[in-house]
């Protein structure tokens, strides 16, 4: 976590031109990971053509963030503002065990809708919601057999820079 130096709970990865970190400079998009020096991995075809599916954006994505939710992982209210576009949408993939996801609006007091994602759902955050707060509140450990240790990915797709 920035400036407390913290762990989150969420172990974290990236594939793509470019990947997302956290540590206690801050967040930031980088080409390369921060502790070997080498280029991410690139984003898999599939990511790609789900993108072009479900996006509604000209350019493709850029970065995929890769999070790893154990049974008591959380992620707390946030609002995925690094980008240098907001007309492209954020989507994300979930894979695993079911979680509850919650949205709210524009201020992180805002009334919150929760909903229970399940293994292959895709959240498109776009337009109005682009800017939300959002989060995941809780994972049910069990609810999937996809992975054999249980728990959940999420997968982030994001345009950081302008097409």
């Amino acid at each position: 976590m920035p400036r407390t130096g913290k762990p989150l709970s969420v172990k974290m990865s990236n594939c793509g031109a470019l990947g997302w970190v956290s540590d206690k400079a801050g967040y930031r998009y980088q080409a390369v990971h921060p502790v070997t020096g080498a280029a991410w991995p690139a984003m898999p075809q599939q990511l790609l053509t789900l993108w072009q599916d479900v996006a509604a954006y000209p350019a493709p994505p850029e970065a995929c963030l890769i999070n790893y939710y154990a049974e008591a992982s959380k992620m707390g209210s946030h609002r995925d503002v690094d980008e240098q576009d907001f007309a492209a949408p954020v989507v994300s993939i979930s894979l695993g065990d079911d979680a509850v996801f919650h949205i709210g609006g524009l201020m992180r007091a805002d009334a919150r809708t929760r909903l229970t994602l399940q293994s292959g759902d895709v959240v498109v955050l776009g337009g109005a919601s682009r800017r939300a707060y959002h989060g995941i509140d809780r994972v049910f450990n069990g609810t999937s057999d996809l992975l054999a240790e249980g728990g959940r990915y999420n997968l982030t797709l994001r345009r950081v820079s302008l097409p």
